[in-house]
């Protein structure tokens, strides 16, 4: 029997070929039927290797989730960005590769970005979500969550609410 490590770190620039990949393909599992086609290939092509690695080396918060090696998800996180809110932190993504999901992987990511925040001394956290995407919805829920404030994404003139959720 083979055990494999699961292990949750800082991400750096030779990771960004993995990154892309599971950004595709969490992205297209995530957001298919609901952000329109043309405007999720545009926003999925916009971020590959490349991308990744120049956000990684201009010091942009990104972990990663790897299993026995690969990389399975990633977490991208900061201060957060909706001056209406209180709460200092933000989660910006979490996403796993589909088949990492639905086994507590998302929430070790979700806790070591949680503990991230704090030591970085943001207190208060906020992750928005797509109203349609009901496993996102679930997971924040789930986990805690608030449903504090609302707001509109659009995309290719579709509008998409999405839902803010906190925990203090």
């Amino acid at each position: 029997m083979k055990t494999l490590s699961v292990d949750i770190r800082r991400a750096d620039p030779q990771d960004a070929e993995a990154i892309a990949a599971v950004h595709d393909r969490a992205w297209r599992g995530a957001y298919a039927g609901i952000i329109p086609h043309r405007a999720l290939n545009a926003m999925i092509g916009r971020r590959g290797p490349r991308w990744w690695a120049n956000a990684i080396r201009r010091s942009a918060t990104v972990l990663v989730l790897e299993i026995g090696g690969e990389i399975a998800g990633y977490a991208t996180l900061g201060r957060n960005r909706a001056r209406e809110l209180k709460h200092a932190g933000e989660i910006y993504e979490l996403y796993l590769a589909p088949e990492y999901q639905g086994i507590g992987l998302g929430r070790r990511l979700f806790q070591a970005a949680r503990e991230m925040l704090a030591a970085h001394g943001l207190r208060g956290l906020v992750v928005w979500a797509l109203e349609e995407n009901i496993a996102a919805i679930n997971f924040y829920q789930g986990a805690g969550g608030r449903d504090t404030a609302e707001g509109v994404e659009v995309f290719d003139s579709k509008a998409l609410r999405k839902i803010a959720f906190v925990w203090d």
